[in-house]
C-alpha cells in the first residue's frame, strides 16, 4: 500500500508543472499576478544592528513560563528595562488596516512572506500606535515612541510602541 501511494505521490509531483503550464485554465491569466514578487534581500539575513536602536535580539530574551492552564511571558532584566521608555525599533510594517498610510500596524523583526502570515513568534513583533500615520512599504523603517511591555495582554502581544513616530537614519 505505501509503494502505491509513493508512486502516486510521485505521478503527481511530476505532473504538476505540466497542469501549471496549461493555458486554458479558467482564471489562469491573472495579468501582473501571474509575476511573482522578487524575494526581499533582508530574507537571508537579519536587520543590521543600529546605533542607538533596540536589537530584536534583545527583545527575544523572553521565556514561556507556565502558569496553571495557560503560558505567561517572563522577561529578562534588559527587555523589563525597556518599560515605559523612549525607544527606537527597527523593523518591517505589517499593516493592520487598508490605505498607503498606517496609523496601527505592527513592526516585524523579518519582512512579511505572506499577508495573513505572521513572520516571526510574539517576541519578533511590536504592536504600533502612531502620533501621525506612516508611509507603508517592503523597506525596513525605523520608528521612535513609548515602549510598553505587556505582562498579560489577551491578544498575546507582549510588546507595545505608542505615541510612534517614523524617523530617517
Amino acid at each position: 500500500m505505501r509503494i502505491f501511494i509513493g508512486l502516486v505521490a510521485l505521478l503527481f509531483a511530476f505532473q504538476a508543472p505540466v497542469w501549471a503550464q496549461q493555458k486554458d485554465i479558467p482564471g489562469k491569466d491573472l495579468g501582473p499576478m501571474d509575476t511573482p514578487l522578487p524575494p526581499s534581500p533582508y530574507l537571508a539575513k537579519p536587520l543590521p544592528d543600529l546605533k542607538g536602536v533596540v536589537s530584536w535580539k534583545t527583545l527575544g530574551q523572553v521565556t514561556p513560563v507556565r502558569q496553571q492552564d495557560r503560558f505567561i511571558p517572563q522577561f529578562s532584566k534588559d527587555v523589563s528595562a525597556l518599560d515605559k521608555k523612549e525607544i527606537k525599533l527597527q523593523g518591517f510594517m505589517m499593516p493592520l488596516d487598508m490605505g498607503e498610510k498606517q496609523k496601527r500596524f505592527l513592526l516585524v523583526a523579518m519582512p512579511p512572506t505572506c499577508a495573513f502570515c505572521l513572520p516571526g513568534g510574539p517576541d519578533q513583533l511590536v504592536e504600533v500606535l502612531a502620533k501621525t500615520p506612516v508611509k507603508y512599504g517592503f523597506d525596513p523603517v525605523v520608528v521612535t515612541g513609548k515602549f510598553v511591555v505587556l505582562k498579560d495582554d489577551p491578544m498575546g502581544l507582549y510588546y507595545r510602541l505608542t505615541d510612534a513616530v517614523a524617523v530617517s537614519q
